[in-house]
């Protein structure tokens, strides 16, 4: 998939002209997603191009590894083993880090942990639910947000395609005819999931990508 990418992007923008044709401007509208409407909206033209190569690499790679998980013959979406929403999702934790402790070197740990304007009675309580939130919780829940919403799509696809395989060919012949009734049922249900886990793949991308932004914002905010 990572292959595929490079190819369609190569092949889209090899022969780059100032009135794009379909391939130069199907490229632009694709990148424009993470450009616009991510990067730019949350972090401003500044932050949002210095950013945006590693935001455009971590859209392109969740939606990329999604979508394996509705071609016949594999079902398995990449993003369903545990690796690599894990690995994304590090990196995303080191990126946001990285962009607080440069842009606030003396003051983004301290104000992490010792949030500005609460009574220092109160940090005895708010600076471990602080830690743990920003540090511990941001990548755990990045990580399984997107491995658990793939798995779910992908188990759905199972039950619905293994029922139609069971329904056409392992009933016995004198129960065939309502049998197979059934097995256009549910491979009619498998079919709308396979579409509506295209949809899936493409929201997890933009999620992903989306909270990873958010993450580096709350980092370049100048409460930090």
């Amino acid at each position: 998939m990572a292959a595929l990418v490079i190819l369609l992007f190569w092949l889209a923008t090899r022969n780059m002209k100032l009135v794009p044709g379909k391939g130069q401007s199907l490229a632009e509208m694709a990148l424009d997603v993470v450009r616009v409407n991510i990067a730019e909206d949350l972090l401003g033209k500044k932050d949002g191009k210095r950013f945006l190569p590693l935001l455009t690499a971590i859209f392109f790679t969740v939606l990329a590894m999604n979508i394996p998980g509705i071609f016949p013959g594999m079902n398995v979406a990449g993003s369903s083993l545990v690796g690599l929403p894990l690995t994304l999702a590090i990196v995303a934790y080191v990126t946001f880090i990285y962009a607080g402790l440069k842009k606030h070197p003396g003051a983004f740990l301290k104000n992490s942990f010792f949030p500005p304007g609460v009574p220092w009675p109160i940090y005895i309580i708010v600076t471990p639910i602080e830690f743990f939130s920003i540090f511990i919780l941001r990548p755990i829940t990045l990580a399984l947000r997107l491995l658990m919403n793939m798995v779910a799509g992908h188990l759905l696809l199972v039950l619905c395609f293994s029922a139609t395989d069971f329904f056409f060919f392992s009933v016995a012949l004198d129960d065939a005819g309502w049998a197979r009734f059934f097995g256009l049922g549910t491979f009619a249900f498998g079919f709308v999931f396979s579409v509506f886990e295209i949809l899936v793949a493409v929201l997890q991308a933009y999620v992903f990508t989306l909270l990873t932004t958010v993450y580096i914002q709350l980092a370049l905010a100048e409460e930090h």
